[in-house]
């Protein structure tokens, strides 16, 4: 029996390669593997989420939250209310040097990539990877685009997802031109300015077309950090970071040579934020700005802020700003008169602090926060001080001296060992300086207050308003709500309703002093006096409202009857429950505020039509459609005729009279022209100084004082420091300015020797005299006109005539 036969051989597998070509062939295939599972991941992470993705209609319809904007007449911006300023462009008004900036510091490959720069996050990959650091990053303008409209700042891995579809799908369905454009209007550039149209208004108070490469480059610095690479808060580094960029657009064709050494030569010029030509805005129309944003938000409330709308008031932008240099200089010049009051603070500058830059530029910061600029009058710090010399400090680089001796001798008091403490200026003192052609002068921060404004006699437009000397000081707007006593600005209309009445320019009244009785006035003894306690025996009509005689004055209220004058004073639209009827009110017992007696003058100015002042010609909202538009009465055609033309047109030639012969005689010297008109009010002591004044075509009312009423000092008159600012202003506005002629006599007036008469009032039968003995002529009606003459020539108060004894009346008298 045979036995089988074990083999001694053993079956060998097939050999397939060495074990490293085995391991990479697996490896490969893991990898593989992996790949398509994270391509089915992703696409169906992509089919999840694509649909999800926002469509663009915010980008396509980009309606952003754009503020409510005030302009003047000329389309001149002046004031920007709303949580983001922003002015939107389109892509052709965006100048080729910002878009050129923005490239070269942004995305200098933005057309030739698809939304994602692989070459940018190569390299910016490497150069962090050199660095150690993220240095460098790789994002692009339309990624930047698809977080600003869509994503949150949070830094998570789905956010970046969400971001890199948007990406993409912005690149899809926009042009390069229009996600550039939408990028230039978005963009967050700091102090509250989105897009770059309003940075370089906020920063470099002028338009984006204006911008040269320098201020672009600034301008294109900032989205990358606004806040480290701020120009205003951090100017050192926004300088660092515009030669980056600049150097940037010279290496990538954007500039040539020669531009570039003049654009990093270019001595930037920063319009600090918050302020006047300061923020953005050429002309000073703050006080215009906020009255026409109240008047909005009546109408709109909180949507007003955020819907785009325009406000075209009817201010001319050069009015305005002749305006506010009239009142700034009005109110310097009667400030330099004043005693120096010593400096604004006295601080504690420890030695040898203006030897290191650093700590100087440190404790000026701090000096700054608390003293800010007033337009041009800026805040200084004494680095030492004596009788012939003044060293201040703006800044490290900014040492001022001043050794001019009319300079010096303003403050010369202050300058001086012996003067009080709190008087003195010497080392450490913060003072304000202001420059003076090639000089500086040291001037205290004024206290006084003053306001202005000017409007169309024809409609009522006001052309012109500042409400005080510094907006930003506290925006109380005196010339709509300061109350205040006209002094003898309200003379005119009280010697208008006496016209008629019966009396004329040539009614001879007693300028004579008189005393009324406390029995007579029910309250306590009125002795009212003629301004310097000056008087002459008798004065026409006429007359005393040249010289501004109060005796005539109160003589003629007397005449008419106060209740009458106050009845007559609401046809020129001052209230009458602030116009007393009492023979004060011939004074300027009342109160007006500084539009009202503008208003009411330009019944004479237009001759005799009540026109209503106003501030808005019309709004627009964001696509420029008008939605609201002012419909002015006219004078001569819808408008109410205040009172009759003869009297208008005689108390015309009446002010003419005072700007030749009067008290204002001083403003037609000045202008060199015959068509101004006018009258100066000052209240008793001093307190209020007015004048009112104009032309056929131009009205306007000067005032200055206190907002806490003191006396302005017994020799300051409303001809000498309210005056001056109303000239000022009309040698600004009126230049090249043809004069205008008198309106043509109307009928029922007839002249004998040279003088008016309404034609029911001739002489003989108009009232020829008031507080003197009457001739036999004048009959029953003179008598009961006029007051009884004593030896002195004192009027009694006639029973139903004057004051009434159960009317008591305690008001400060004015002059």
């Amino acid at each position: 029996m045979s036995k089988p036969q074990n083999s001694s051989k053993k079956d060998k597998p097939a050999n397939n390669g060495s074990p490293i070509l085995r391991f990479f062939v697996k490896t490969g295939i893991f990898f593989a593997g992996l790949f398509l599972c994270g391509v089915l991941l992703a696409g169906m992470a992509l089919a999840l989420a694509w649909p999800n993705l926002p469509d663009l209609n915010a980008m396509t319809d980009y309606r952003p939250r754009v503020p409510l904007r005030v302009y003047t007449a000329d389309k001149v911006l002046i004031g920007e209310f709303g949580e983001e300023r922003r002015n939107v462009l389109r892509f052709n008004e965006i100048p080729d040097v910002m878009k050129s900036a923005v490239l070269a510091a942004e995305d200098d490959r933005f057309y030739q990539h698809g939304g994602i720069d692989w070459t940018g996050v190569v390299r910016a990959g490497l150069t962090n990877l050199i660095n150690m650091s993220k240095t460098q990053g790789a994002s692009t303008i339309t990624m930047q685009v698809a977080r600003n409209f869509y994503l949150s700042s949070e830094k998570t891995y789905s956010r970046k997802f969400y971001e890199l579809l948007l990406t993409f799908k912005i690149e899809s369905e926009l042009t390069k031109d229009q996600i550039l454009e939408l990028y230039m209007n978005q963009i967050y550039l700091g102090h509250r300015a989105y897009g770059f149209a309003a940075a370089s208004r906020t920063y470099f108070g002028k338009p984006l077309s204006e911008v040269t490469p320098a201020e672009a480059a600034m301008l294109a610095g900032i989205p990358k950090a606004p806040s480290r690479f701020n120009p205003i808060s951090n100017r050192p580094r926004a300088e660092l970071r515009q030669r980056y960029v600049l150097g940037r657009m010279l290496s990538l064709g954007y500039l040539t040579e020669p531009e570039y050494k003049t654009a990093m030569a270019q001595q930037i010029v920063m319009k600090s934020a918050e302020g006047t030509p300061a923020g953005g805005y050429s002309i000073h129309g703050e006080y215009v700005a906020e009255l026409a944003r109240q008047l909005l938000f009546n109408v709109y409330q909180d949507n007003v802020y955020s819907r785009g709308i325009n406000i075209y008031t009817t201010v001319q932008s050069k009015d305005q700003e002749a305006a506010y240099r009239a009142v700034r200089e009005g109110v310097l010049e009667y400030t330099r008169r004043a005693p120096y009051p010593g400096p604004e603070e006295q601080l504690d500058l420890p030695p040898g602090t203006e030897n290191n830059p650093q700590a100087l530029d440190e404790f000026l910061d701090g000096v700054f926060d608390k003293f800010s600029d007033s337009g041009d009058l800026l805040t200084a710090l004494v680095l030492s001080a004596s009788p012939t010399e003044v060293k201040l400090a703006r800044s490290s680089r900014e040492i001022i001296t001043v050794t001019d001796k009319k300079v010096l001798g303003v403050v010369a008091r202050a300058l001086n060992d012996k003067a009080k403490p709190e008087q003195r200026i010497k080392r450490g003192s913060v003072v304000y300086i202001r420059k003076l052609g090639d000089n500086w002068e040291i001037i205290n921060l004024p206290s006084v207050q003053a306001a202005f404004v000017a409007l169309s006699p024809q409609d009522g437009a006001i052309r012109a308003m500042v409400g005080g000397f510094d907006f930003y000081r506290g925006n109380f707007n005196r010339v709509t709500q300061a109350w205040r006593q006209p002094g003898s600005n309200i003379k005119p209309f009280i010697y208008a309703a006496s016209l008629e009445r019966g009396l004329t320019p040539a009614t001879q009244i007693s300028d004579q002093p008189f005393e009324l009785t406390a029995a007579q006035t029910g309250s306590k003894a009125w002795n009212p006096k003629n301004y310097g306690n000056q008087y002459e025996p008798m004065l026409t009509l006429r007359q005393g409202l040249y010289k501004s005689k109060n005796m005539v004055s109160i003589r003629i209220l007397q005449a008419i009857g106060p209740q009458y004058a106050q009845d007559y004073l609401t046809r020129f639209g001052f209230d009458k429950a602030r116009q007393p009827a009492v023979l004060p009110l011939a004074l300027g017992a009342g109160s007006v505020t500084p539009l009202q007696l503008a208003g009411a003058f330009s019944v004479f100015a237009n001759g005799g039509y009540r026109v209503t002042p106003y501030l808005i010609d019309r709004v627009t909202d964001s696509s420029g459609k008008i939605v609201m538009q002012a419909k002015p009465t006219v004078a001569g055609d819808a408008a109410a005729r205040a009172i009759d033309p003869r009297t208008a047109w005689i108390m015309d030639d009446v002010l003419r009279g005072v700007a030749t012969y009067g008290t204002a005689a001083r403003a037609r010297v000045l202008l060199k022209r015959n068509d101004i008109a006018g009258k100066t009010g000052t209240t008793n002591e001093s307190v209020d100084a007015w004048f009112s004044g104009y032309t056929p075509s131009l009205v306007a009312t000067a005032w200055l004082g206190f907002d806490q009423p003191k006396s302005l000092g017994s020799r300051e008159t409303g001809g000498g420091v309210a005056m001056p600012i109303w000239v000022d202003y009309m040698q600004d506005v009126l230049k090249g300015v043809p004069e205008e002629k008198p309106r043509p006599r109307p009928d029922g007036i007839i002249v004998e020797n040279g003088e008016y008469y309404f034609s029911e009032f001739p002489p003989g039968q108009a009232v020829a005299r008031l507080g003197l003995p009457q001739a036999d002529t004048l009959g029953e009606f003179l008598n009961g006109l006029n007051s009884d003459s004593g030896e002195d020539n004192r009027i009694k108060v006639a029973p139903g005539v004057g004051t009434q004894s159960a009317q008591p009346w305690s008001q400060k008298i004015p002059f």
